[in-house]
């Protein structure tokens, strides 16, 4: 299961990078929609198993997965207002 994580977000990434800067907010957002779906894949995996401890910890992991995604999207955001600005 970890390694479909890594391996989804290591795909978003890679479409991060050849996107380039471009000054708008869909790299951003892209991040942040990939990170929203493999925290869905985990949630609906969650509702599916019947072990009340493996379901509270791919739980977690699902916040934590939007939450990075959240963040690197911020960070892409301001990259981008900084690169702007110049």
């Amino acid at each position: 299961m970890k390694m479909t994580v890594k391996a989804l977000l290591g795909a978003s990434l890679l479409a991060l990078a050849a996107c380039g800067g471009q000054g708008d907010d869909a790299a951003g957002d892209n991040v942040a929609d990939a990170a929203e779906n493999q925290a869905d894949v985990l949630e609906a995996q969650a509702e599916n198993t019947t072990n009340e401890v493996q379901a509270d910890a791919l739980e977690d992991q699902a916040d934590a997965v939007e939450d990075a995604g959240q963040a690197k999207e911020e960070a892409i955001d301001e990259a981008d207002v900084q690169t702007n600005g110049q």
